[in-house]
């Protein structure tokens, strides 16, 4: 039997938090529990609601995290995005990734609700 494990899209997701961790440990440490904190909390909330919805009982449960990691994703987007505007990320290439895993992410989300 499969697991959330086995899933492209949690792998790709604990991927990214590795990423963000990286691009965020230069960041001011009088933003530690600001931004910082902000940014790695979204991106830790991504495949964290993938696994968890994959633990419920019913497709519709399953369904809601996967929405809400979909949701994570915009606000990790939007964070790094502003860290960009303020000076604390130079490139956001990072933004390519978090659209592929947003991509493959809706099509799961298709795919969840074809099945039976």
């Amino acid at each position: 039997m499969k697991t959330h494990k086995d899933l492209e899209i949690w792998q790709l997701g604990i991927e990214l938090v590795s990423e963000i961790y990286q691009i965020t440990q230069n960041f001011p440490k009088e933003e530690m529990y600001g931004l910082t904190s902000h940014i790695r909390k979204s991106a830790i909330s991504y495949p964290s609601n993938i696994s968890e919805g994959a633990a419920r009982q019913s497709k519709k449960e399953y369904i809601q995290f996967v929405y809400v990691a979909l949701a994570s994703l915009s606000e990790l987007e939007t964070q790094l995005i502003i860290a960009n505007k303020i000076g604390y990320i130079e490139k956001l290439s990072i933004l390519e990734k978090i659209e592929t895993i947003r991509r493959k992410t809706l099509n799961f989300l298709k795919f969840l609700k074809r099945k039976k």
